[in-house]
């Protein structure tokens, strides 16, 4: 009789354990209302931490913020042990480990880390740990919380998913956000230092010319380009309008020089000659517009008469050829050719005005 009374006390025992544990799960990151009691959900409520529904105003709000150490603080996600069941006081079942304690924590902490487990990739997703939060388990194992949590869920069930261990507790680190941006500091200043020497680099190749004669006549070419265009964009000058200036100063020269190519200046004696040769050949009529010249190209046997009679003057080419002022003005602007040529002998000719 006793031997049965211990057996129906261990079969109860060993169903109340199987109970307990499909109830519970004792899973570190399951969704805690799933794994409480039915008894453990109705509990009285506080009623300081109860918000009214229309806010008055009067309470104060609190003006506590997240700093950095709350931010990066590790802590455990395992919920406290519960009690021990009939199974596990009578030796049946193997009762659940105790809390690991800090120095416990930081001695796997320090395996994990000579592993390299936060610099290596997270084994259920592959990918890097980042700034997201990641999970130590006590098996020094490192994974990202929610994968964990994804594969606790999924299995119903405290397993690590690298060595199989069973009913490991859980522990929330930083390591891999730590890691993660020392590498980016490392980025940043690789780039920032890059960048410094590529510009200085730059400075050195306007400032120094190279030793290679191509690539040194390159280099002065464009320095004397740039100052060109530098002195070009200082001056703001109408080029069209200077161009024209040019071109006409530049004909007006060509045209003195054409008057005056193969010729001599005249003297007054060579004048004095030239106009006694006209005085010679009797031409008292102007050619162009067959009127009477003035007294000046007279002899003097001959009368003047009135001299308000020759209002015109009279001008003297050096091939002796006499003609009106304004007669010749006239012909010399209707004439196509740059340089004119008498309207009798066709000669170039340089021209006197004769006084009266």
């Amino acid at each position: 009789s006793s031997k049965q009374e211990t057996l129906a006390v261990s079969a109860v025992a060993l169903q109340d354990h199987i109970l307990h544990s499909h109830q519970l799960q004792d899973l570190s990151l399951a969704d805690p209302f799933k794994s409480r009691s039915i008894r453990n959900i109705y509990k009285a409520m506080n009623k300081k931490m109860v918000r009214a529904i229309v806010n008055t105003g009067l309470r104060k709000k609190s003006a506590r913020h997240k700093t950095r150490d709350d931010a990066e603080k590790e802590y455990v996600l395992d919920p406290s042990p519960p009690q021990l069941t009939l199974a596990q006081k009578l030796g049946l079942v193997e009762p659940p480990s105790l809390p690991l304690t800090a120095e416990e924590w930081i001695k796997i902490n320090q395996r994990s880390i000579h592993h390299g487990d936060s610099i290596q990739p997270c084994a259920i997703c592959r990918g890097e740990f980042a700034l997201q939060p990641q999970v130590l388990l006590s098996c020094s194992h490192v994974f990202h919380k929610a994968c964990l949590k994804a594969v606790e869920k999924f299995t119903g069930k405290k397993s690590c998913p690298m060595c199989r261990k069973e009913q490991y507790q859980t522990r929330v680190i930083h390591d891999g956000a730590r890691l993660f941006k020392v590498k980016c500091a490392i980025r940043i200043q690789a780039s920032w230092r890059g960048y410094i020497v590529r510009r200085w680099y730059k400075n050195l190749r306007k400032t120094v010319p190279p030793k290679d004669s191509k690539l040194r006549k390159q280099f002065f070419e464009e320095k004397v380009q740039q100052i060109s265009e530098r002195l070009l964009s200082s001056y703001d000058i109408n080029l069209s309008e200077f161009f024209s200036q040019i071109d006409s100063s530049i004909a007006a020269s060509r045209e003195v020089f054409q008057q005056l190519e193969g010729k001599e200046i005249l003297s007054e004696t060579d004048w004095e000659k030239i106009q006694l040769q006209a005085f010679r050949q009797e031409i008292f009529d102007c050619p162009i517009c067959i009127m009477p010249l003035s007294p000046a190209v007279r002899p003097a046997s001959l009368p003047s008469g009135n001299s308000n009679q020759f209002p015109w003057q009279t001008v003297l080419l050096s091939c002796s050829h006499l003609f009106h002022h304004t007669c010749l003005q006239a012909f010399e602007e209707f004439s196509l050719g740059e340089r004119h040529i008498c309207p009798l002998c066709r000669s170039y000719y340089q021209k006197k005005i004769l006084s009266c």
